[in-house]
């Protein structure tokens, strides 16, 4: 039971972080006011693990290469220690090649189940409470994601579909990396 426990609470902290950072690295790419207090708090959530790495991995143009870095450390050392749980040894280093691909597929589920948390809060702001403080920001945020959408799909005028078709395509490609998942796992 305290193995379970354990799990669960490594699952939501890194999880949970990760999203953080890589909603770090989305805020430095579509350009969000840095004095913005949700992209502070994301900051200062984040700075004791990204700075050092800003030393050795500087940002580009359009992405902080720092932050994604990170995410990808968060899910290889989530993936070590819930393996360390699981089975009460270290895994062996001819795991590691396959761990860090599991990592990459961590952080890209961590990012579509931001896209997915967005996009909802967002859509059911809309409906509830449109001018919300924070919904400037998660306009923000999701446009570069919906505006491509809106292009292909046909204008319904008021009734916006493109929410609904970006969450349909972030599960699809959830339930492909889940498949990808478990054929590396060989279940």
């Amino acid at each position: 039971m305290l193995s379970e426990i354990l799990r669960f609470l490594l699952e939501i902290g890194s999880s949970l972080f990760g999203a953080l950072l890589l909603a770090r690295a989305w805020i430095y790419t579509v350009r969000l006011h840095p004095f913005n207090p949700m992209s502070q708090a994301i900051h200062q959530a984040t700075n004791w693990l990204v700075m050092p790495m800003r030393k050795v991995l500087p940002t580009t143009k359009s992405i902080d290469w720092a932050s994604i870095v990170a995410a990808l450390l968060v899910a290889l050392v989530y993936l070590l220690l819930m393996w360390v749980v699981s089975t009460g040894t270290l895994p062996a280093p001819v795991l590691l090649p396959a761990m860090a691909l599991a990592a990459v597929i961590a952080v890209a589920r961590w990012s579509l189940s931001l896209i997915v948390w967005m996009t909802l809060i967002q859509a059911v702001l809309s409906w509830v409470n449109p001018m919300a403080t924070i919904m400037p920001v998660l306009r923000t945020l999701t446009e570069p994601l919906l505006l491509p959408i809106r292009r292909i799909m046909p204008n319904f005028g008021a009734l916006d579909l493109s929410p609904i078709a970006l969450l349909i395509l972030a599960q699809i490609a959830m339930m492909v990396l889940n498949r990808i998942s478990f054929t590396l796992l060989g279940v």
